[in-house]
């Protein structure tokens, strides 16, 4: 598959331009993918070969991460397959404190005598980078765990599914778009499975095997007279779990205005992509917005990818240091901001918050990258920003002891770093549905699905549009609209907040590939939320007429 293939695919989620980045590692037969991994004993071994190593050339902490990586990619368009990449990748990444200085080095010679040359050449690094460190690294203390193990909960492995059943699953969902509309159509499944092994000179060795899904499409319908056309993207989620996301199941459906369909923990892609052609349809004939204020019902799938611009990216504490800054840019969200411990982020009825744990979401393991075991934590409680994200080399910048756990990297080939973990907007307290929201809203727009947007480099102000658009008038859906798009900066929207809708309405979008770092590397993560209203936004009209 050519590159343009990717970037083509990468742009249905959030930070999703690195997912080429995601594909290294050898080429392999399906088949190969069930292959047993090393054994737990002698990635131990191998592992105290690299701290054993560390510690007699005088380094004060060291850490060893040996990693399988399995990728499984389907593609289609229409009636054919374009394309079943299978990939694996092998290594180990090793990373020293010497001199208080880090120092990383990885290989693929997975040996005694590849992981000493490694460790070397890390520890060498290391001192090499000391003659200009400015101040020692600080590492918060962690728990020693001894030997454990963590495993995302799956039902069905994508390992064991069959090739034919996922190519025959796609098309039969392409087939039934075409058949309800569609002109065009693309859909893949993209499926990962992360076998890692952390060791580290604290005492722990943890083994990990770590799961996550997404399946997605594109149709597209064309008026040829009118030389237009409208697409609508897939209403699935990332997700992190097995194949059993593919069932379908009717118990994880649930039923919004219109005949829509939207789904929580099982994704029926058939329905959804039959749905989406007639509204690709729907889209070529619906009335142009008319630009002014509007109060805002924004649904999950849509609402996930603003808090992961406005408050995921944002409230990184390298990126609200300065240390990120090249890659979209730092943060308005600064230091004296939550010194004041007062700093007015959203409404009180906004609470946001950190969770590496949630079960189903793409950014769940027991331990991250650092061996430190996961938790949840707030970021924003009653509108008011009370912490960052932040691991074991921060928290003493922020007065804080305990690592919040959300160190990842994307391989054992690359260093480990600060990564976005779940960050989601909770439920509201009081039974309040979705058909309860819209009664309210006298002038509104009910908002689906992701679209284009832009945020500026201080992730404050922000333009986002969507998939679908439903006017609202008097309490009641009245019709589509196209052309939406709305404007906000970040402090003005959390505060515009009026309304969350209770713990029934709740599901998670994620970005399956979201980027960070120079250089780059790619994560997964989850943003849970109910659908939400938000009142009084600028919408503008983004059509253009020649």
């Amino acid at each position: 598959m050519k590159r343009r293939d990717f970037v083509q695919y990468a742009g249905m989620g959030a930070g999703a331009m690195m997912m080429p980045s995601l594909l290294l590692g050898n080429d392999i037969p399906a088949e190969a993918l069930l292959e047993p991994g090393m054994d737990t004993v002698l990635k131990k071994k191998m592992a105290d070969v690299a701290l054993n190593t560390a510690k007699s050339m005088g380094a004060t902490y060291a850490d060893a991460r040996i990693g399988r990586y399995l990728n499984q990619y389907v593609f289609t368009r229409e009636d054919k397959v374009q394309n079943v990449v299978n990939t694996e990748s092998f290594g180990i990444g090793i990373r020293v404190i010497a001199n208080g200085t880090w120092g990383f080095s990885s290989t693929n010679d997975v040996t005694e005598d590849g992981i000493k040359k490694a460790t070397q050449h890390a520890v060498a690094i290391a001192k090499a980078n000391s003659k200009i460190q400015k101040e020692p690294v600080v590492l918060a203390p962690v728990e020693s765990y001894g030997e454990v193990s963590w495993k995302t909960p799956i039902k069905k492995d994508f390992k064991e599914v069959p090739i034919s059943e996922k190519v025959d699953l796609l098309l039969s969902a392409n087939g039934a778009a075409m058949e309800n509309g569609a002109n065009f159509v693309n859909s893949a499944l993209f499926m990962v499975n992360e076998q890692k092994y952390f060791a580290s000179t604290d005492g722990s060795y943890i083994d990990q095997d770590v799961h996550r899904i997404w399946p997605t499409f594109n149709v597209t319908a064309i008026d040829r007279q009118a030389g237009k056309f409208k697409s609508r993207q897939a209403f699935s989620a990332p997700m992190g779990m097995g194949y059993e996301y593919m069932d379908g199941l009717e118990s994880e459906k649930l039923s919004g205005p219109e005949g829509i369909k939207l789904y929580n923990r099982s994704y029926d892609i058939v329905e959804d992509a039959t749905m989406a052609a007639k509204q690709a349809k729907q889209k070529l004939t619906a009335k142009s917005v008319e630009a002014g204020k509007y109060d805002l019902v924004l649904e999950p799938n849509h609402l996930g990818l603003t808090i992961h611009e406005s408050v995921g990216h944002p409230l990184e504490l390298d990126r609200v240091l300065g240390y990120e800054a090249n890659y979209a840019g730092t943060s308005f969200a600064t230091m004296d901001k939550w010194e004041s411990k007062n700093f007015n982020y959203g409404s009180d009825i906004v609470n946001i918050v950190a969770d590496k744990t949630q079960v189903g979401s793409l950014g769940a393991v027991g331990y991250d990258d650092e061996g430190v075991k996961t938790k949840k934590w707030d970021l924003i409680r009653n509108g008011t920003l009370v912490n960052y994200q932040a691991i074991r080399d921060q928290v003493h910048m922020i007065d804080q002891n305990e690592s919040h756990g959300c160190c990842y990297a994307q391989s054992w080939e690359d260093v480990q770093f600060q990564r976005m973990p779940n960050v989601s907007l909770e439920p509201g307290k009081e039974k309040y549905s979705l058909q309860d929201m819209i009664k309210d809203v006298d002038k509104g727009i009910y908002i689906l699905g992701r679209g284009s947007y832009s945020i500026d480099q201080q992730r404050y102000n922000f333009q986002f549009g969507g998939t679908l658009f439903y006017e609202i008038k008097d309490g009641e859906i009245v019709g589509m609209l196209d052309d939406v798009a709305y404007q906000s900066n970040t402090q003005e929207f959390w505060n515009s907040c009026a309304k969350i809708c209770d713990k029934d309405d709740y599901r998670l979008f994620g970005s399956f590939f979201d980027g960070k770092g120079q250089p780059s590397q790619v994560s997964a993560v989850s943003h849970g939320s109910s659908t939400s209203r938000f009142n009084g936004i600028n919408v503008i009209n983004t059509g253009r007429t020649i």
